[in-house]
């Protein structure tokens, strides 16, 4: 990538794609955060610049930056993806740590961020958005919709579905073969054996529906 990269979001997911990006020899520009305490502030050697409708910066984007959207709040985030669409006529580009590894054969759409340690099994279809944090192993033939959120440690395994906008927190294991429906929760660290419902939250071990 041969231009530097805006990140929409200075907070502890921002900090994480701007050392992404700079472990991979890119130079990040500057942040942009709608909290005003930390405008002209710096963080981590690098500085937030303003707000994210700021068009002075914005302008920039497609043409002598890039985009990525650090901000796990998917309300937001697809509002940030839609200026970026429909304004600046551009996709977020993907943050890929180098300290991790992928298979053969594997499917990415635009915006994820894939963290440190984390290992893509062959033929992993992986949609837009998503956000794959340190040391999660998914599974050979995966299917991974958009704006998924995996937690530190997750193993998610082989032949696994999981849909759009589905969290699942750190330490959680997945068995294989098995579809997490759209808008599902799972609690950190419990390990789903059986099919989970689009919109359920489920926890423990084994994973269990929890009741609202």
């Amino acid at each position: 990538m041969d231009n530097p990269v805006l990140i929409f979001g200075a907070n502890a997911l921002g900090r994480a794609a701007k050392e992404i990006f700079e472990n991979n020899g890119n130079v990040v520009f500057g942040f942009l955060d709608d909290d005003k305490k930390l405008h002209q502030k710096e963080i981590d050697n690098v500085v937030c610049l303003g707000s994210t409708d700021d068009d002075g910066f914005l302008k920039l984007i497609g043409k002598k930056c890039e985009a990525f959207i650090a901000v796990d709040d998917i309300k937001l985030k697809k509002n940030l993806t839609e200026m970026l669409n429909d304004v600046r006529h551009v996709q977020p580009v993907n943050a890929i740590h180098n300290q991790g590894s992928m298979g053969s054969h594997v499917e990415l759409g635009h915006g994820n961020m894939i963290d440190q340690g984390a290992r893509i099994g062959a033929g992993v279809k992986m949609g837009s958005h998503c956000i794959i944090h340190a040391n999660v192993v998914i599974g050979v033939g995966a299917e991974i919709g958009d704006y998924v959120n995996l937690g530190a440690g997750s193993i998610i395994g082989s032949g696994v579905k999981i849909e759009e906008e589905v969290f699942v927190g750190a330490g959680v294991t997945v068995v294989a073969d098995i579809t997490l429906g759209k808008r599902a929760r799972v609690g950190a660290g419990s390990v789903v054996i059986g099919q989970v419902k689009s919109g359920e939250t489920v926890f423990g071990n084994p994973a269990q529906k929890v009741n609202s």
